[in-house]
């Protein structure tokens, strides 16, 4: 199978998800994951209809989107940032997925405002409180958003995270669960709309929009196992 089938059994997957917890499907959006799979597969999956491409590692990532500047793509950041890297993302993603701390929203927001640019953001939660994996806690979750609503160059939209590994998609679902808890507490807390939960993967994508996502990240159902 290649990959314009694949990412349309993706898309199948996604609408009859929505459709069978009563949500529209156009509220769920892909994000195809390019990570470590080469420019002519996201060519491809574009090709295909993928609008949205998420990336986890900022090189190469610089070295994608240059190549496919011809295509009408919407890039997403969705590794981990490291500070140093802040400039180079807020030139080149619509929307970054994984702010877990102060500073990196700062370095963000002061780059942003170099450029006349308000970033779009979420905040990453570790909400499997997992010592292997970033994010912030969800116990500071909030206080971050609310430092964060308070850069004049950065956009809160919402949050982000990644459940710990199971070959059980259910037991996903208490973690997407919270996140979803949390997002409806924080955006009560700030009095803002926080419309964005970035949440499941290849195996867990119908339980996380069963619990609310609105953007999951999907690469291997798409283009195969990672180069």
């Amino acid at each position: 199978m290649n990959i314009a089938n694949r990412l349309q059994q993706v898309e199948q997957r996604i609408g009859q998800a929505a459709i069978a917890c009563g949500r529209n499907p156009a509220h769920v959006q892909l994000v195809a994951v390019g990570k470590t799979h080469p420019v002519n597969a996201l060519r491809q999956a574009a090709k295909a209809g993928a609008r949205i491409i998420g990336e986890n590692y900022i090189q190469e990532a610089r070295e994608k989107i240059a190549a496919l500047a011809d295509l009408s793509i919407s890039w997403h950041f969705i590794g981990h940032l490291q500070t140093n890297k802040a400039k180079t993302a807020v030139r080149l993603f619509d929307l970054i997925h994984t702010v877990d701390s102060i500073r990196l929203a700062g370095e963000l927001n002061k780059e942003a405002d170099k450029i006349g640019k308000r970033q779009d953001v979420l905040v990453e939660v570790n909400i499997g409180a997992e010592a292997s994996k970033s994010g912030v806690g969800a116990g500071q979750a909030i206080d971050l958003a609310r430092q964060i609503q308070a850069f004049g160059h950065l956009r809160l939209r919402g949050l982000m995270a990644m459940p710990p590994f199971s070959d059980d998609p259910l037991q996903a679902r208490p973690y997407f669960a919270a996140l979803r808890e949390l997002r409806d507490k924080m955006a009560a807390s700030l009095n803002i709309a926080l419309p964005e939960l970035s949440m499941g993967m290849s195996a867990d994508v119908e339980v996380a929009i069963a619990e609310g996502a609105t953007l999951v990240r999907v690469g291997t159902a798409i283009f195969g196992q990672r180069q």
